[in-house]
């Protein structure tokens, strides 16, 4: 359900060549994507390129919280994401043994940020609506366009002086693709998700994801059988999201593409080989094994379960920089960023950066480098600490979603069931000093106050 307010669509900006700059983004996932809409909307060109062979996003379900949902609208696209949601009435956080402990009403939760919603989708069909979108309004998305390297055009890396010279009078960036081919732009964002490339280049070293110590058995169930059976039949008929919090594990569950499929996740200590690949096909038995003497409703639904494949969880730690001095690159998403799942917030990060990126090039007026250095400039000012605070929280989450039974427990849930409940609860969406800064974010505010500080302060300056 959708609460009161309204939302605006962007309009996109009409340019002439002389402010529109030719953008490149690497990476088609769901923050590439949506980083692309963002740009297109604030007038400039975007090709986007894909490593993969094919544009398709792997994965099961996600969750929009307000906060996304309002990124999604300002796009333009809630008519053709309300085909394909589901709309959950509650989230349910469960003891493992499948006792209630507290429950979050969403439309309640929703009209704090009016014009917002709780949606879940199938991550496929976002990915599809997001490209739809970018394609609608001008994007150009090359597949099997693996980038392997990036040149700035200036030599700012060997030379402080902000004032560098510029190669061959141009002042941008040459991607370098697998193929040998090179593709020139005004701006290179790498959106290459966790296992970046382009991290890597711009930090010139090495530099892996952090492993959490979880991995995550990812399940999408037919409802068919579940109807068929009294204790789960509520869990298709009635959607819900549902969290079961137990010893060193907890699971998620709700439903997709309108009661046809059960996403379920299971969170689990990571046993996968240090050194091997970060997702491996798993066992079904020994997935089973790991949440006997649970709710019997979980051994129901693994029951259904025939194949499964588990992902490590890693994360990404802070860059001290997300930028290029130069303006003519910079990073975004899970590339930065990569967070725990605990907060249903990783995707809304990279659709908020790109909301940000996008509105903070809407406002230049050249194509210059001290232009674009100051768009990026507000960008990073916008994201970096927010975007800190939301993998800080994941990791605050993983502790208290996997608490023994005990004291430590029986404090976390009774801080849950108190009201008003306080700061630090484990129903984050509720926490009273998280919920506002997390679900009532609005990126075009942001940079707005933002960009009027920076000129307040610049005129300062000349005083």
């Amino acid at each position: 359900m959708m609460e009161s307010g309204y939302i605006a669509p962007k309009q996109k900006i009409v340019r002439g060549d002389d402010t529109k700059l030719k953008v490149i983004i690497v990476g088609a996932g769901l923050g590439g994507l949506g980083a692309a809409i963002s740009i297109l909307l604030a007038g400039h060109d975007v090709l986007v390129l894909e490593g993969a062979s094919e544009i398709a996003e792997v994965g099961a379900g996600i969750q929009i919280l307000p906060n996304s949902s309002r990124v999604l609208q300002q796009w333009g696209m809630l008519n053709s994401l309300s085909r394909y949601a589901t709309r959950p009435k509650c989230v349910n956080m469960l003891s493992w043994k499948g006792t209630l402990i507290s429950s979050l009403d969403f439309a309640s939760s929703a009209v704090q940020y009016p014009g917002t919603f709780y949606w879940d989708f199938h991550r496929a069909n976002l990915h599809t609506c997001l490209l739809e979108r970018a394609v609608e309004l001008g994007a150009e998305v090359r597949c099997k366009a693996r980038v392997v390297g990036v040149r700035v055009d200036s030599d700012s890396d060997s030379n402080s002086n902000l004032g560098s010279q510029v190669v061959g009078g141009r002042d941008g960036a040459t991607v370098v693709l697998e193929s040998s081919e090179e593709i020139w732009g005004d701006l290179v964002v790498g959106a290459d998700g966790i296992n970046s490339r382009l991290r890597e280049l711009l930090l010139k070293r090495a530099d892996p994801p952090t492993p959490t110590g979880d991995l995550a058995y990812r399940l999408l169930l037919s409802t068919s059988s579940m109807l068929a059976d009294p204790d789960l039949a509520p869990l298709v008929t009635d959607p819900q999201v549902n969290y079961w919090l137990g010893p060193d594990a907890h699971a998620v569950n709700y439903v997709l593409k309108g009661g046809e499929l059960f996403n379920m996740v299971l969170l689990v200590p990571d046993d996968m080989p240090a050194d091997g690949a970060s997702t491996l096909e798993g066992n079904v038995v020994e997935m089973r094994k790991l949440y006997e003497g649970w709710d019997p409703r979980i051994g129901k639904l693994l029951g259904l379960c025939e194949s499964v494949y588990k992902w490590r969880l890693c994360i990404r730690g802070p860059m001290d920089r997300w930028s290029h001095e130069s303006g003519a690159w910079t990073m975004l998403g899970d590339a930065v960023h990569a967070t725990l799942p605990y907060l249903a917030s990783g995707a809304g990060m990279s659709l908020e950066d790109g909301a940000v990126l996008g509105e903070c090039l809407s406002r230049i007026s050249s194509k210059s480098r001290s232009s674009k250095r100051h768009a990026l400039k507000i960008y990073e000012e916008c994201r970096k600490e927010r975007t800190e605070m939301v993998v800080q929280r994941g990791n605050l989450q993983q502790y208290l979603y996997h608490l023994h039974d005990g004291p430590e427990q029986e404090e976390r849930d009774r801080m849950m069931r108190m009201v008003p409940t306080p700061k630090g609860e484990a129903l984050a969406w509720r926490d009273p000093e998280l919920a506002p800064r997390l679900l009532g974010y609005d990126a075009l505010r942001d940079v707005d106050e933002h960009w009027t500080k920076e000129e307040k302060d610049a005129v300062q300056c000349r005083l």
